[in-house]
């Protein structure tokens, strides 16, 4: 189904083309950024047992790298949501594309704990700004009608990206010389790729560029009578992408104890895995009713930790695979629902703000438990220390799918 003109005209009003007609190709296309710099937000999971081998530090000191994109994500979401609506997509895109061409460079000569430090910062404020502004440029290309197929994309594109990341990563690390130069040599091309379809993209800045009220920076929220939406959006997605986080910060570690292994391949294998299955679950259910979807995800959060525990204990590999996997579609369906909810009630001068809310609500406790549950695991153990995570988490993820239920004001509409 195509878009009217009059369609096209709504969308260029707000942040769109304006003019004619869309092709639907141009649709995928605003989705290749955001599929970019994810694949970089992952891609040096597995390198860290390269690295840590390198340089000497320990379980915590790698959750407190890996959390320093969490930080700078949630930074950059204070500003990016705001200033995208204000100023439109493109002026926020650009720059974050060459932040993160910057993370790349700082990864591949990195000689010690604070450039990967500095790195993942760069990386976290460049994801940042594609998390909002890059995926209410979708909904912007997409148009009226297609706002439910620009969720879906934009979600996928986000979890698919996050895991081709490790997966080529890891292959590229054990095949050629120059692991990390190597690695991050590639995903620059890839990002020059995304910047060259960001500047023919076929949006626009706002007819009014700096219009909106409120501070240029603060913490991201959504329009009156959107924020059960936003509420029911968190409960599920945020206990669903810490455990991916989780899988991501130590999963490499895990797979050494149980496998016996260091494998680069097979700890970005087990990443890609579980991101693929975030991006398949999330085409599998679109014709599902939003809270049937939002509920699934937190069930399978839920048994996602339950394998998780399961693993640490037995030393069981299937195990650790199916809380991957477990883990992944939770999330891929707490994302889903959570940006279908908002897409179908923000309008487009707000939306890339409540993106960023969304996503402040989920990354928080995604930078915030994995760190701790790293400590724990150096002063008690690996396994005593994933059982409390896993415990914690899956507690979380009960509450948000009690909270889905109880809403009696969800909508029936089904995602797509």
């Amino acid at each position: 189904m195509t878009e009217t003109t009059a369609e096209v005209r709504a969308v260029g009003s707000a942040h769109g083309v304006g003019g004619g007609e869309v092709p639907v190709r141009w649709v995928w296309l605003a989705a290749w950024p955001v599929t970019a710099v994810f694949v970089l937000s992952n891609a040096a999971t597995p390198l860290y047992v390269l690295w840590q081998r390198e340089m000497g530090f320990s379980r915590g000191t790698l959750t407190v790298v890996f959390a320093c994109y969490i930080a700078g994500l949630l930074v950059s979401l204070l500003v990016s949501g705001v200033v995208s609506d204000r100023l439109g997509r493109k002026p926020v895109l650009l720059p974050a594309l060459g932040l993160a061409l910057v993370a790349c460079l700082v990864f591949a000569t990195a000689g010690g704990v604070a450039a990967l430090i500095v790195a993942r910062l760069c990386t976290g404020v460049a994801v940042g700004a594609v998390v909002s502004a890059g995926m209410a440029a979708v909904t912007d290309v997409a148009g009226p009608a297609r706002r439910r197929l620009a969720a879906l994309l934009a979600s996928c594109a986000m979890v698919f990206g996050a895991g081709v990341g490790p997966l080529l990563a890891g292959v590229l690390s054990e095949t050629l010389p120059g692991p990390t130069v190597t690695v991050f040599a590639v995903e620059a091309v890839l990002l020059v790729t995304a910047v060259a379809v960001v500047l023919r993209m076929p949006v626009r800045r706002p007819a009014r560029a700096g219009a909106g009220t409120g501070a240029w920076i603060r913490v991201p929220g959504v329009p009156r009578g959107a924020g059960r939406q936003l509420a029911l959006g968190v409960a599920v997605f945020a206990p669903g992408i810490t455990a991916t986080s989780f899988v991501l910060s130590l999963g490499p570690s895990l797979l050494s104890g149980l496998l016996g292994t260091d494998s680069r391949i097979v700890s970005g294998a087990l990443a890609f895995t579980m991101f693929l299955c975030a991006t398949g679950v999330q085409f599998a259910v679109r014709g599902l009713q939003r809270r049937t979807v939002l509920v699934a995800g937190a069930g399978a959060t839920v048994l996602g930790m339950l394998a998780l525990v399961t693993a640490v204990h037995t030393g069981s590999v299937p195990a650790l695979a199916g809380a991957a996997l477990l883990a992944g579609a939770g999330q891929g369906m707490g994302q889903l629902g959570g940006l279908s909810l908002l897409n179908s009630t923000v309008p487009a001068g707000r939306l890339a703000e409540a993106n960023a809310a969304l996503n402040v609500g989920g990354y928080l406790p995604a930078g915030i438990l994995p760190v701790t549950a790293g400590y724990v695991s150096d002063a008690v153990g690996l396994t005593a220390g994933a059982t409390v995570f896993g415990t914690a988490l899956a507690g979380m993820a009960v509450a948000g799918g009690v909270l889905v239920l109880l809403s009696r004001r969800e909508p029936a509409q089904p995602l797509g």
